[in-house]
């Protein structure tokens, strides 16, 4: 089905000459110059063509010439970054021509990649050189790049040569806030654009922004102008809230404008399936099939973009192009991942900028980034897992306004024929997931308090107004400043015997000699300094917020041998007893000292699949889109028919065979286990299998919510397990619900658990459920290291992450002992609330205790069809294909057994 423009022709008619009017207008705010270079450069007026400005170029730049703040939403290639620096531009060369501009900084552009700001450096030199051409070159706007891959002479050159416009990262102007010979450069900052602010808002790189950006408005001559840009973001509001802060901690956000043009593109989209039958192809045959159809869709275009969800998945797809089909070799295609050294992403981005290639695969790291106009068809291999990622990705494609965005998605694996069908339909729909903002962050409070400290003595009150005007602490408490405070002073018994020291002092205007330093400021007024000599280069050489990540060593416990290594995020997902796959080989997980991890052989089956750390979680609000997707398919399912599901599904952006492997899946469920077997928005499903052979009990929980939910909900209900069965329970996830498992002789009641859990008592569980886990360890030394508690570099020594668990491990002990530690509190918030979804979790139990979503159980001799994915993260790792393939076929032949059955003796 195709899906072409939908959204364009509802959203966005225009009358034309409505359109050359408010074009003419805001031609007619440009400098001669930059208008001439503008109609030059993108032509005359042509209403068919949607005028001069392209939508988001009709709106913003009008706002932003009247220096309102503004968050654009509109999608890859309509313009929006040009619409940010073009009002910018004509007010920087219209100052320079009148009075001149000063050697200082005027506005600041923030990516969150290095590529990108290299290639917006690349772009801005086009308008940059064109408009000075036209002012017959007496007029100078100079920009210049600054990131951490800057060198020393061209740091050095932007203080005597300071550029009028900066493209930098969020770590990198956290430096320049604190160095003391470019600070003042910052004052005359104006305008502040943050690019693909979806991105840096929902983790701890946005929260440091948001309180750089406050402190720059502490120095600046006026508050700048603030401008963000994303092609796919909502809620639009808390974003642009995000974005501006607050004038008063307290007070309201500051005024601002949304230019909401973000379905203005055309879309073809559709989903695809090698077959319609993804239990009995053999594996072979599905893989033949799915090159063959990438292959067909490679050749029909100039230049494919091709994601996958792991990057050996990307390395694994562009082998097997290689390998299966003469068109490919090193010359037209390549890869493109982050585990690549620099040198050959950059060959593959500019070979794209260019068309030089036909095909390149990649995992997330061409998610953002570069311009890349020749790339006419994105092909996303797998379920991107939100429709954020999906339109962020297939936007790579037409690139150019009134080109047609075409996005091929082919699903491999039955959950994710779902996932993605419901996902199409949205993103037809106008759907986006929302962003969800960390609050109330303490290790990144604890860098920026200490940074304004080293920067000047100044009144306690100013700095937590500061930091409670950024956008993630507008709810920020006296306590939990407070407890903040109370750990950069160091106000803790043994916190220096374990060479933690003081990082500030606080006191009322008396300083710890004694001695009234500060007349500036009345006696008695809480004031902060630095303390330590080395506290600038401390901070300078440890700020940032991305943590450092390490593999650990495998050993056996026996004989001492190592086998291999896993990598850290991978040991977040082990708990002792777990199976995991390394080299071929099964082993049991016992137990980690520091970098090393200690193992036992063994035949049992894998417990956790060695992707699971490196895909993307479902969202939440995707995972809620889906259970009412099934309780729409039962509907029509159980009033008409299996044929008439087939129908309703051709509404949708998908191929025959996923129709049809759909509609075949959910009629299987419903006739071997009932209606009710299915979870939906108003029922949780919770399926019951004894394990005979391996002596034990399985309850599948068909959760729809995202592995995040599903991991939070799972400690919970597993904690509450262990402890009425007094036994040890297994637990498995996925993004479809998990599974729980115990031994067949302890007996829980699993969905009254559920049914009964008190949304307020989560929090409390979960962080009983953590204790002494390997991820409280390594968040905990994480937000160590983010809190300088830690300290990577210190006197010319890098400490590796490995160390820096070592230290940690130490520390960790001492930390859960104290009373509201603010780094131990913010590792349990991070956990509970960003990692396992806390708030998720609590609105669908606060619906089961409002009776809004019914908890029910089904006993079955064998898994479900909708349990096959949770059955099969329990039999097997799913890298091994052949053998999932032989435990699906198995599920499926003891289903349609059960079903045939049940027939025959129903028409007897």
């Amino acid at each position: 089905m195709d899906a072409r423009g939908l959204l364009a022709r509802e959203e966005f008619d225009f009358d034309p000459e409505t359109v050359a009017i408010e074009d003419e207008a805001t031609l007619d705010l440009l400098e001669p110059a930059v208008r001439e270079w503008w109609v030059e450069q993108f032509g005359a007026f042509v209403p068919e063509n949607g005028g001069f400005f392209t939508p988001p170029q009709r709106e913003a730049i009008p706002l932003i010439h009247g220096h309102d703040n503004a968050l654009i939403a509109s999608p890859t290639g309509s313009g929006k970054t040009l619409a940010s620096f073009t009002a910018i531009l004509d007010e920087l060369f219209r100052r320079e021509q009148e009075t001149g501009l000063e050697n200082s900084v005027y506005c600041l552009y923030v990516s969150p990649l290095k590529s990108l700001a290299n290639d917006i450096h690349r772009n801005l030199e086009l308008p940059l050189s064109g408009i000075r051409e036209k002012m017959d070159d007496v007029s100078e706007v100079r920009h210049a790049i600054r990131h951490g891959d800057t060198d020393k002479t061209a740091r050095q050159k932007m203080l005597t040569e300071t550029p009028h416009i900066l493209n930098t990262t969020p770590e990198t102007l956290a430096i320049l806030l604190n160095s003391p010979k470019f600070r003042d450069k910052l004052g005359s900052v104006e305008y502040v654009i943050v690019d693909e602010i979806h991105s840096l808002a929902d983790g701890k790189r946005g929260t440091h922004l948001s309180v750089s950006l406050e402190r720059l408005e502490n120095i600046a001559d006026s508050s700048p102008t603030r401008i963000g840009c994303s092609a796919t973001v909502e809620p639009l509001s808390d974003i642009a809230e995000f974005l501006v802060g607050r004038a008063e901690p307290g007070g309201e956000s500051r005024p601002y404008e949304l230019v909401d043009t973000r379905f203005v593109r055309e879309f073809d989209l559709e989903l695809r399936c090698p077959t319609d039958d993804l239990v009995h192809t053999p594996r072979a045959v599905v893989q033949d099939r799915f090159y063959d159809q990438l292959h067909d869709l490679i050749q029909d275009h100039t230049n494919t973009l091709v994601f996958t969800n792991t990057r050996s998945g990307a390395e694994r797809v562009l082998q097997n192009l290689r390998e299966t089909f003469a068109e490919y070799d090193e010359e037209n295609s390549g890869c493109h991942h982050g585990s690549l050294s620099k040198e050959s992403r950059q060959h593959i981005e500019e070979r794209l900028k260019n068309g030089e290639v036909d095909v390149v695969t990649t995992s997330t790291s061409l998610e953002l980034g570069i311009d890349m106009p020749h790339v006419d068809l994105v092909v996303q291999v797998g379920s991107p897992k939100s429709v954020a990622s999906l339109l962020q990705r297939v936007g790579r494609a037409g690139h150019r306004l009134g080109q047609t965005v075409t996005g091929r998605v082919v699903a491999l694996d039955r959950d994710e024929l779902v996932e993605c069908a419901v996902m199409l339909k949205k993103a037809e729909e106008g759907f986006v997931d929302r962003v969800f903002v960390p609050e109330n962050a303490q290790d990144v409070a604890a860098q920026q308090v200490y940074g304004m400290a080293i920067n000047e003595v100044r009144p306690a009150d100013d700095v937590k107004a500061t930091l409670r005007r950024a956008y993630p602490y507008r709810n920020y408490s006296d306590s939990e400043w407070d407890s903040l405070l109370q750990y950069l002073t160091a106000d803790y018994d043994g916190m220096e015997d374990r060479n933690v020291y003081a990082k500030v002092w606080r006191d009322e205007n008396d300083p710890p000699d004694g001695e009234y330093h500060y007349p500036d400021f009345p006696v008695g007024e809480p004031l902060m300094g630095k303390r330590g000599r080395l506290a600038r280069v401390i901070y300078m050489t440890n700020i940032g917020t991305i943590p450092d990540s390490f593999t650990c060593d495998v050993f056996t416990r026996a004989d001492n041998e190592w086998v291999g290594d896993l990598d850290e995020s991978y040991l977040d997902t082990l708990e002792k007893g777990d199976v995991f796959v390394l080299g071929g080989q099964h082993f049991e997980y016992k137990y980690r000292r520091g970098s090393k991890v200690y193992a036992d052989r063994t035949s049992a089956r894998p417990t956790v699949p060695s992707w699971f750390s490196e895909r993307l979680p479902l969202s939440y609000d995707l995972g809620r889109e889906i259970a009412a997707f099934q309780g729409e398919l039962l509907s029509r399912l159980t009033d008409r028919g299996k044929p008439a599901v087939r129908v309703w599904l051709r509404e949708f952006p998908l191929d025959e065979n996923s129709v049809r492997a759909i509609a075949r899946m959910f009629d299987e469920q419903v006739r071997y286990a009932g209606e009710g077997s299915v979870s939906t928005d108003e029922r949780l499903t919770v399926e019951i299998e004894m394990d005979r052979e391996e002596y034990e009990r399985h309850y599948y929980v068909h959760s729809n919510y995202g592995r995040r939910f599903n991991d939070g909900l799972s400690r919970v209900v597993a904690y509450r397990c262990a402890q009425a069965a007094n036994t040890n329970v297994g637990v498995a996830v996925a993004d479809n619900g998990f599974t729980v498992s115990m031994p067949l002789n302890r007996k829980v009641d699993v969905p009254g658990i559920i049914a009964d859990i008190d949304p307020d008592e989560v929090r409390g569980d979960l962080r009983a459920a953590l204790s002494s886990t390997d991820l409280l360890q390594r968040y905990f030394r994480i937000n160590a290291t983010r809190s300088l508690m830690i300290l990577k570099r210190y006197k010319g020594y890098e400490k590796s992450a490995s160390e820096q668990q070592v230290s940690s491990e130490m520390l960790l002990g001492f930390a859960d002992e104290l009373d509201e530690f603010a780094v131990m509190e913010e590792t349990y918030r991070e956990i509970v609330e960003d990692k396992l979804a806390l708030e998720a979790v609590e609105e669908i139990l606060g619906k089961v205790q409002g009776g809004d979503i019914d908890v029910v159980q089904h006993r079955v001799e064998s898994p479900t069809p909708r349990a096959f994915g949770l059955a099969t993260l329990m039999a097997s790792d799913v890298v091994l294909a052949e053998d999932e393939s032989a435990v699906l076929q198995e599920f499926h032949e003891r289903v349609m057994e059960s079903i045939s059955e049940e027939e025959s003796a129903m028409s007897e």
